[in-house]
């Protein structure tokens, strides 16, 4: 716990007396508070981790999670009633004079709360904060490579249903289930489940359209694994093979291999990213590669940092990222490989191991 505290202060330059993290309600509750806590279980609506200089904190804490909350092992007080809240902000709030915050997730009424408790001036430190989360510990890199596991396993045992005539949403259900008999907690995003030109949209859910032969079939989904999500895709072709379909998916992982050769501790994101665009706009596929090259995973899907022109960030050993290069062809279909990996001092690790050769169902 105070090693995370620790690795957020360490980044922030403000002289604050301390970081205040408070959860609205889902969907708005801050995977910080995860990140500091180390808690697993429990939803948190209402709570918050206050966070002291000297790397320990104490937590505020509903009564319906209290039991659970013990699990974090930092001193708490148990809320029953909306006045036990505002009374206990106040108390911990009303005499510091500069308050750390992660805007990013905060409401506006859990600012507003927080500025009704408290004279102090509030900061904004959600850089920071993400800054610290990109850079994983052990225990979140074991849970991220269980989680990939999970995920390596169902996209290699999905084909087994891919027929003409499965509905896309049915494909979908399958993903769910086998994700969670795994030992995952559930999904850690909306699956994508595609078909024929809905494998062009890339971030196309599920629909009620059949599979045909003849076409690509799509798969993008992740395992949430205590906390800790996971993020793969495969595409597959029903049936024959068109030469067209060959071309586009031996492109795209050519691609994915030349931004992989790529990372390794120092190396700029954008330049990773440029590596497979490079690959794919040196084809006819050119200009069909339409966002950025893959983006960090923790406690997020999107955890705060990116692979991609517009993102400024220089590899360094604990990032976490999807490759995901993509050629799209509206109306006629697409393509996406990913697979996540951990940035080393000189390369890094695969942590999602199914088969990426092209695969005809």
């Amino acid at each position: 716990m105070k090693s995370r505290i620790k690795n957020i202060f360490d980044r922030v330059e403000e002289d604050l007396d301390a970081i205040f993290i408070y959860n609205s309600t889902k969907p708005h509750v801050d995977m910080t508070f995860f990140y500091v806590t180390r808690l697993v279980v429990g939803e948190y609506e209402g709570c918050g981790a206050l966070l002291y200089p000297d790397h320990s904190g104490e937590l505020m804490i509903s009564a319906l999670e209290a039991e659970s909350a013990k699990k974090a092992d930092m001193p708490m007080e148990s809320i029953k009633k909306r006045e036990d809240r505002e009374e206990w902000m106040k108390q911990k709030l009303g005499d510091l004079d500069k308050i750390g915050v992660n805007a990013s997730e905060l409401t506006y009424r859990g600012y507003k709360k927080i500025k009704d408790s408290s004279d102090a001036e509030i900061i904004d430190i959600s850089d920071e904060i993400a800054e610290a989360r990109n850079i994983k510990d052990d225990e979140e890199i074991e849970r991220i490579r269980e989680a990939c596991k999970i995920v390596s396993e169902v996209a290699e045992e999905i084909v087994e249903y891919v027929e003409p005539g499965v509905k896309e949403y049915e494909l979908a259900a399958e993903i769910s289930y086998m994700v969670k008999k795994k030992g995952a907690t559930g999904d850690a995003f909306d699956i994508i489940s595609s078909s024929g030109p809905n494998t062009a949209e890339p971030h196309y859910t599920a629909g009620d359209r059949e599979v045909k032969k003849g076409e690509f079939v799509l798969f993008d989904f992740g395992a949430l694994y205590k906390r800790y999500v996971s993020d793969i895709t495969r595409t597959y072709v029903v049936g024959k093979v068109k030469d067209k379909q060959k071309r586009m998916y031996e492109t795209v992982l050519e691609a994915q291999n030349a931004a992989l050769d790529m990372i390794e501790a120092g190396v700029k994101g954008e330049d990773v990213h440029n590596a497979a665009a490079e690959v794919i706009n040196s084809t006819e596929f050119e200009g069909k590669f339409t966002h950025g090259l893959g983006h960090s995973i923790g406690l997020s899907v999107h955890d705060g940092t990116g692979l991609s022109p517009s993102v400024d960030i220089t590899l360094e050993p604990g990032m976490i990222f999807t490759v995901e290069p993509g050629i799209y062809l509206p109306g006629y279909g697409g393509v996406r490989i990913e697979d996540n990996v951990v940035v080393k001092e000189d390369g890094y690790e695969m942590l999602t191991s199914a088969d990426k050769e092209l695969k005809v169902i």
